[in-house]
């Protein structure tokens, strides 16, 4: 996804030597996913990162701006390769399906926060943080545009049907990405987030009232 973040600070002042941004950002991420935003304090982040509040402010600017590069590091790390696999996958129930599957192996991964940081995280964000309310809420309807997007192609391709309404569909499949985070956070097994992530594609619709289902193919068994 696109960078939506300030860029990182060019001063180097109060940097420890040796500063790794990469993996201050790793720690960050951390914090932010097991505190929220709002409750983390610059001395929790401080602490995780082996930096000092003065290095904080000098590497990052301020907490608002360390949230938005871990969130931007999270997604390009974690997320941008999935989408574009999706995006770039002939068959719109394959690419929904094989997302959906590594969706649910990203949510669940020990690499990475447990359930997304941008749903679990920024959750609660005062009026004061609005650039960051901003900044997640922009990155939950690139999910929604990216979906309707992917779809919109299928509907032009024959592969949907003409009445497809691909925003409400393209909002369901974002919704249920979203409440993976939430079962990944609340300890879902890689068992149950497969077979949850199985149903995205049976929201595809085939004309007549149908909907695509695993069972239809052998295509998108596991």
């Amino acid at each position: 996804m696109p960078f939506i973040g300030p860029q990182p600070s060019a001063r180097n002042k109060g940097r420890p030597r040796g500063f790794d941004r990469d993996q201050a950002l790793i720690q960050a991420l951390d914090v932010f996913w097991r505190k929220g935003y709002e409750p983390a304090s610059i001395n929790e982040l401080c602490a995780a990162m082996g930096i000092n509040p003065p290095s904080l402010y000098a590497a990052f600017g301020n907490k608002a701006k360390l949230f938005l590069e871990a969130v931007d590091y999270y997604e390009r790390t974690y997320w941008d390769a999935t989408w574009t696999r999706m995006a770039e996958q002939v068959e719109i129930g394959r690419a929904i399906d094989d997302f959906f599957r590594e969706a649910a192996g990203i949510l669940l991964s020990p690499l990475a926060p447990c359930g997304c940081l941008v749903v679990l995280a920024a959750v609660n964000v005062s009026p004061d943080s609005a650039e960051v309310s901003e900044a997640v809420a922009a990155l939950r309807l690139e999910g929604r545009q990216l979906f309707a997007a992917r779809l919109k192609l299928a509907v032009s391709q024959g592969q949907l049907p003409l009445d497809t309404d691909i925003q409400s569909l393209a909002a369901a499949l974002n919704t249920m990405l979203e409440g993976m985070s939430l079962q990944a956070r609340d300890g879902f097994t890689p068992l149950a987030m497969t077979r949850l992530a199985a149903h995205a594609v049976r929201l595809l619709p085939l004309g007549n009232g149908e909907h695509c289902s695993l069972d239809d193919s052998k295509t998108y068994e596991p």
